[in-house]
């Protein structure tokens, strides 16, 4: 049991990684002054070291994070509950054969023909435009805006429908760029998280 409470407490989980075996892989809250995660899995199963490593070099990469040891964490000391779960389910989707870079502050949103662009202000501020449809502009961006606000838990600017800026005041472009891609269809991200907790949960050997 003191193995289970020393790893943290769980926040989010790939219940059957499609890229390998199907095992479960959880992320993990550290406690202490600064907020770090941990990507564990209880599988046994050859691989499953390197499976680990690759995703936390995934989440570094695509949310920017900061990797010492085993653990990741955010350079503003932060914990980004929500976007730290999001980056981990977006690593746990790459295959380890492919590529990783970050994802661009742009991305073509499919259901408006728009492209949406997110362009730092300084101080954790992002602001959202749209290229296109000139009817389509305003709505997207505001429902683009709303889509960051709500996936990683940043603040709606009073008197904006276009900005946004993360509670600790730190530019988070990886981060962004990253969350920019589900923003458009954030309700749908929603059902994902609320779907894939009700599968299960990540338990040790000895409990299964």
């Amino acid at each position: 049991m003191a193995d289970i409470l020393d790893i943290g407490s769980r926040i989010e989980l790939i219940s059957m990684d499609p890229h390998f075996l199907e095992i479960s892989i959880g992320l993990y809250r550290q406690g202490g002054e600064t907020p770090r995660f941990l990507v564990h899995s209880y599988s046994s199963k050859e691989g499953v070291a390197d499976r680990l490593s690759f995703i936390r070099q995934a989440m570094v990469v695509l949310g920017g994070m900061v990797q010492d040891g085993n653990y990741l964490s955010f350079v503003c000391g932060s914990e980004h509950h929500a976007a730290v779960r999001r980056t981990f389910l977006e690593a746990g989707k790459i295959s380890p054969e492919a590529g990783l870079e970050p994802r661009p502050l742009s991305s073509l949103d499919r259901k408006s023909g728009l492209t949406l662009v997110v362009s730092e202000r300084g101080s954790g501020l992002y602001e959202v435009t749209a290229e296109g449809n000139e009817k389509a502009k305003d709505r997207r961006v505001k429902v683009v805006a709303n889509g960051l606000a709500k996936l990683g838990e940043m603040r709606l600017i009073d008197g904006r429908e276009d900005q946004v800026q993360y509670p600790c005041e730190q530019d988070h472009a990886s981060l962004t760029g990253l969350l920019l891609v589900r923003a458009p269809n954030v309700r749908a991200i929603v059902r994902e998280q609320e779907m894939a907790s009700s599968r299960g949960v990540l338990a040790a050997p000895s409990q299964q």
